[in-house]
């Protein structure tokens, strides 16, 4: 058995490697960048209204006189002498010879003469040609998460499809006769399967939207069948329960059987003390604790971070994350733990219902606080090592 901290030195030493792929922007969405994008035209393009309103040629006239309007999307062929004015839409081409808008807020209109009383400086409410960005210019550089505003961005500057960091296929195996999958009846003896759905959305959330749920019935030939047909079929499998050490427990002989090497078995943690990390080639395979909470801490704590390295973000195995403790709390344990606990006001708070097969307090919480091993009390505003979701 080693110490979390072994756990996360191991997995941090592990090659993580790169696939690249070229994508819509669609696609792209929730990806990292593979490439630097460069910026294939000025943005804007053209010199644009913020504002409705009127742009004006200046002059120290008391009037101006309207000769025309302008649309968004309309180009204003005439020329402005000074003391002229054209109606212009918000994010219309403003005409070369134009110093300023207005806003019409501002003004009044008398047939075709406009009048105001305000100061107006040359530039007022005109956004620059390039502004924003300028052609050749770095528009957005390898290893960006590419968001909704990233998306938006790129394709502002018309750019259609971007090369990305591929993610991984990842196949979730659950293991255990006694399961039975929800929308059915649920006989003496048998309880739902909650893991595989709690594993499949905790992947969503995390951006990886697409899985294989893989069922295997608790027998040497079957269990190694499925976890055969998973590893071949995906670049990391999340396997649910069979990991102990109980006569029905087949999974880890089924690794062994296939040639899974073992990075590590067991780690000095509570929940989930027999977590399981192996690879074969370059795929990762986890074999995570049965019990929920302790499926979904190990998830969050070692299976996660993996996933970000594989789609080449920015990881860290561990946290490097404070926050004070609402209350005194003592510990008396012989392995390090991984409390849920709720962060209100900037302020930790450690939950009930810490049991690893209970759910409940993990619906409520919305991080992990992290206890090492030992005999020892943390008053209340003490600093606390937390994991965030």
């Amino acid at each position: 058995m080693i110490t979390v901290n072994e756990a996360f030195s191991i997995l941090e030493k592990q090659h993580y490697p790169e696939r690249v792929v070229e994508v819509s922007l669609l696609e792209a969405h929730h990806h990292v960048l593979a490439e630097t994008v460069f910026s294939p035209m000025d943005m804007p393009p053209f010199r644009q209204a913020t504002m409705d309103g009127f742009a004006l040629c200046l002059d120290d006239a008391l009037g101006y006189k309207i000769i025309g309007e302008i649309k968004a999307g309309d180009f204003f062929e005439g020329k402005l002498n000074k003391g002229e004015a054209v109606k212009i839409f918000t994010g219309a081409l403003v005409p070369n010879n134009a110093d300023a808008v207005i806003q019409i807020e501002k003004v009044t209109v008398e047939n075709t003469t406009l009048h105001f009383q305000e100061t107006i400086s040359i530039g007022t409410n005109i956004r620059q040609k390039a502004s924003q960005i300028s052609k050749n210019e770095i528009a957005l550089t390898v290893g960006t998460f590419l968001n909704s505003a990233s998306i938006g961005f790129l394709a502002g500057l018309g750019i259609s499809n971007v090369k990305v960091f591929e993610k991984p296929s990842i196949g979730i195996v659950v293991t255990g006769n006694e399961l039975i999958t929800i929308g059915n009846e649920l006989p003496i003896g048998k309880v739902f399967d909650s893991n595989s759905i709690m594993l499949q959305t905790a992947l969503i959330e995390a951006g990886f939207n697409q899985s294989t749920i893989y069922y295997a019935k608790d027998t040497f030939d079957a269990t190694q069948q499925v976890l055969s047909n998973a590893i071949n079929q995906n670049d990391v499998v999340l396997v649910s329960g069979g990991i102990s050490v109980g006569d029905y427990d087949f999974v880890g002989k089924a690794l062994e059987k296939l040639e899974v090497e073992t990075l590590f078995y067991k780690v000095n943690q509570k929940p989930g003390k027999p977590l399981f990390a192996g690879k074969k080639e370059s795929k990762f395979i986890f074999a995570l604790p049965g019990n929920p909470a302790a499926s979904l801490t190990c998830f969050y704590v070692y299976v996660l971070p993996v996933l970000k390295k594989l789609l080449c973000q920015v990881a860290k195995f561990g946290s490097n994350q404070t926050k004070a403790i609402a209350h005194d709390y003592s510990v008396d344990n012989p392995r390090a733990q991984f409390l849920k606990a709720l962060i209100t006001d900037d302020k930790v708070t450690i939950l009930s219902h810490q049991d690893s097969a209970m759910l409940n307090s993990f619906a409520k919480a919305n991080s992990l606080v992290y206890m090492e091993e030992g005999k020892y009390s943390i008053k209340v505003n003490e600093p606390v090592k937390v994991f965030c979701f």
